[in-house]
């Protein structure tokens, strides 16, 4: 009797940050938040192992932070920092955020390509998943040389685009350093603004394959798009699958794209074989985990009991 393939374990790259989202009194409302760090929980909520490998900070938003990584079972790689943690102000405007961050002398920020390639070679191969703020320019170079020598250690590359234009100085700089680190990745996700701030024109889901395809011809096997209320597409390993979103009583999308992605790479570290066979089952739990976030104030991905739950309904 052949044995089951084992799990693979995932490891986080980038931001971990306080979203203070503003309330219609001005007051603002601090929520944990950083894509990276949404997907690390939604992934390790999914069953997972996950690390996380950027510094927390000793202040009492650092402190919080990790106790809920902690809570959801993901787990610290490198060393606190005494440096404060990072904050984004966020503002609503129909379920849908917009975010001012800040971004200066920050924990996250505080650690170098060496203490993180030292933890990589020190392990097992697994995901390396990375994206967001960390490929803005200029610190899109440390994540670079880290992720060059991950794949030389034999580490699966993410890349969740995620880009945010309002925190470039210089926008072209910042959409051509996503590039050079997306034409890295082996499974890669990208949203409809995402698509359309890397260049392709009217992106939309009846489009999505051929856009997968530039992504494909790069060098990735796995690529997920995501079009907002039209839905998603997934591609893998050359199968792919395209659903609407499910029906949902919209809080906010605080999140959803992380959940989704963190949902999806779970899946496939928890059962790396036939993962192509599975691409429709795996975008429909994506979707249904990113619909359940939505229902809920800024980001609470749902746990794997959840989303089975829902989508038996």
């Amino acid at each position: 009797m052949s044995m089951p393939a084992p799990t693979q374990h995932i490891w986080v790259l980038g931001e971990a940050l306080m979203d203070c989202v503003a309330q219609p009194d001005g007051s603002l409302r601090p929520l944990m938040g950083g894509s990276p760090f949404n997907l690390a929980r939604a992934a390790a909520l999914r069953g997972a192992r996950v690390g996380f490998l950027n510094p927390m900070s000793t202040d009492l938003f650092g402190q919080h932070m990790r106790a809920q990584l902690a809570a959801d079972g993901v787990e610290m790689l490198l060393p606190e920092s005494r440096r404060p943690t990072s904050l984004a102000v966020v503002q609503i405007s129909n379920g849908q955020p917009s975010y001012g961050f800040y971004r200066e002398g920050i924990a996250d920020r505080d650690y170098t390509a060496a203490q993180v390639l030292a933890k990589l070679s020190a392990s097992a191969p697994g995901v390396l998943h990375t994206g967001s703020l960390l490929l803005v320019p200029p610190e899109h170079e440390i994540v670079l040389a880290v992720l060059r020598g991950a794949k030389a250690l034999g580490w699966k590359i993410s890349v969740d685009v995620n880009l945010r234009p309002k925190l470039a100085a210089d926008l072209s700089a910042y959409v051509a350093a996503v590039r050079q680190v997306a034409a890295l990745a082996d499974w890669i996700k990208a949203s409809d603004e995402d698509l359309e701030l890397l260049g392709f024109l009217q992106p939309a889901r009846d489009n999505a394959a051929s856009m997968a395809n530039t992504f494909i011809a790069q060098g990735a096997s796995r690529v997920a798009l995501t079009f907002g209320a039209q839905g998603a597409y997934l591609s893998v390993d050359g199968q792919s699958a395209a659903h609407d979103v499910p029906p949902v009583t919209l809080v906010d999308s605080v999140g959803a794209g992380d959940t989704f992605w963190g949902n999806c790479l779970a899946d496939w570290a928890l059962q790396a074989e036939g993962a192509a066979l599975r691409v429709d089952a795996s975008l429909r739990q994506a979707m249904c985990a990113a619909a359940l976030n939505c229902t809920r104030a800024g980001c609470q991905p749902p746990s794997y009991a959840e989303v089975l739950a829902q989508l038996q309904t």
